[in-house]
């Protein structure tokens, strides 16, 4: 449904650009006589294509609200893949704890260096 309104859009969108630059700046409409009828004079045409712009602009404006109300609606949760949220990476020691060069002071040790982080959770 929502591809056949965004089509449906384009084609209203190409068509409003297409009758907005066969206008004139000076409001002459298309500027072409040769027609005695009062539909196809140089004033007819530019009633015709003034009505035109109205009709496809409001058009356009609408099926945007309704496009955006049917997309706001239609929205599923985001789902969140959460079977990694407690794993950490193992840390491997470059020199255990009681073996020591001699001769050299012992380090300090952080009782907070081999603790995994804590779990942050996930924001919904």
């Amino acid at each position: 449904m929502f591809a056949f309104l965004l089509i449906v859009q384009t084609v209203i969108a190409v068509s409003l650009i297409g009758v907005i630059l066969m206008q004139r700046s000076e409001g002459g409409g298309l500027g072409v006589g040769g027609s005695s009828s009062g539909f196809m004079t140089a004033r007819g045409a530019a009633d015709f294509l003034s009505r035109s712009t109205a009709i496809l602009g409001g058009l356009f404006i609408v099926l945007s609200i309704v496009m955006a109300a049917y997309a706001g609606s239609s929205r599923e949760p985001a789902k969140i893949d959460t079977s990694l949220a407690n794993t950490a990476a193992p840390v491997a020691p470059s020199q255990a704890p009681n073996q020591q060069a001699p001769g050299q002071q012992a380090p300090a040790t952080n009782p907070q260096q081999n603790q995994t982080p804590p779990a942050v959770p996930l924001a919904q």
